[in-house]
């Protein structure tokens, strides 16, 4: 809420700097990294008693993650550092509430699932079905927060590709009724949010790799929300332009500077695991942040790691089934694959940020072939 400190310019002039986009986006990831440092002993310490035991464990022998000896629920020290440095810092639009609405509550259904392994003793939390069915709700509710706002319904409705000029979706430009467009535009973005927030979830297998990967693809999207938030940035890119969406910045500079204090405790060997909580919650953010700016397939490309992750396991399943028990890889999530295959944990999580910044970087470069 400080952004309105700018109205007092008049009384100190630095008082207009919290007017200022990128002032406000670098002091959140500031503000971020600072209440992280401040929290992370403490939260590790409370969390210590938090522990499950790894699903691979059974079949990776001693390459498995030592699930019994780390804490769980990291993601809460993500979130405790975050969420108060969005609320100063950032503008508050439905775009920020409703991406805001959509970390907390997949967060929640990712908690729900961490809190019954943790007291079962086992890997076997909520049931698929109840997950899916909580993380729908959560992008429905997201949804309709936007919808709140008669500024944004119309925008709500537009999807691009990327390298593309115009919307390939939009009730303007296919002349539809407005109610067909937005419930075929509300039902992708549900698909996009639940999508990613398990995508994530799958890549969150080894020490920082999914965070590292998370801070690459977060890092990209804040850019692209701060040039989409701008009039003239986003005409001389051609792409589309959403008032306010530079205020996903804000929120995107923030979870940079929570993700960081994170991976520091996260990097191998790791004090403190992610857990649903935080990569279901993270994982749902992502997708909303690309869906309000109009950019779901960009983010398949910027998130190219998670893709990856998430179609190896469709794959697999899909493989085993068909063959009767075959496996088309060693063992999914893929990263478990090269770790099955001699390489060592460590070289499998850099070359994969080294990937995800790949695919980051191809992102950016659609925004230049148009």
């Amino acid at each position: 809420m400080l952004y309105y400190l700018h109205q007092l310019e008049s009384f100190w002039g630095p008082f207009r700097l919290f007017e200022y986009l990128t002032v406000r986006a670098i002091l959140a990831g500031f503000t971020a990294l600072i209440i992280g440092m401040l929290l992370s002993s403490k939260m590790i310490k409370a969390l210590s008693a938090l522990r499950q035991p790894e699903r691979s464990a059974q079949l990776m022998g001693n390459l498995a993650k030592e699930g019994g000896k780390v804490p769980t629920m990291g993601g809460l020290l993500i979130g405790a550092a975050m969420i108060p440095s969005v609320l100063l810092w950032a503008r508050p639009n439905v775009l920020v509430l409703a991406t805001l609405f959509t970390l907390v509550g997949m967060g929640l259904v990712g908690f729900w699932d961490d809190w019954l392994k943790v007291k079962r003793g086992s890997a076997d939390g909520i049931s698929a079905k109840t997950k899916l069915a909580g993380q729908a709700l959560v992008a429905l509710g997201a949804i309709g927060i936007v919808l709140l706002d008669a500024n944004y319904r119309a925008s709500l409705c537009e999807i691009w590709l990327p390298v593309l000029t115009k919307p390939i979706w939009s009730a303007q430009s296919l002349g539809l009724p407005f109610t067909i467009c937005l419930i075929v535009a509300a039902v992708f973005i549900l698909l996009v949010c639940v999508g990613t927030s398990n995508a994530v979830n799958l890549t969150d297998g080894l020490d920082g790799l999914a965070i590292g990967c998370v801070l690459v693809s977060t890092a990209i999207l804040g850019l692209i929300a701060y040039l989409a938030g701008n009039l003239n940035w986003s005409n001389y890119l051609l792409i589309s332009y959403v008032p306010g969406a530079g205020e996903l910045a804000v929120f995107c500079a923030a979870l940079l500077g929570g993700g960081l204090v994170f991976l520091w405790h996260n990097a191998a060997p790791a004090e403190i695991y992610m857990g649903d909580v935080g990569a279901l919650g993270i994982g749902g953010a992502l997708g909303a942040i690309a869906c309000f700016m109009h950019q779901p397939f960009l983010l398949a490309i910027v998130g190219g790691v998670f893709v990856i992750e998430a179609v190896s396991v469709i794959l697999q399943v899909a493989y085993f089934k068909r063959t009767g028990g075959q496996r088309l890889f060693l063992m999914t999530p893929i990263h478990h694959h090269f770790q099955k295959k001699g390489w060592a944990t460590t070289k499998v999580v850099v070359r994969f940020w080294i990937l995800s910044l790949f695919f980051g970087l191809l992102g950016l470069l659609t925004l230049k072939i148009r």
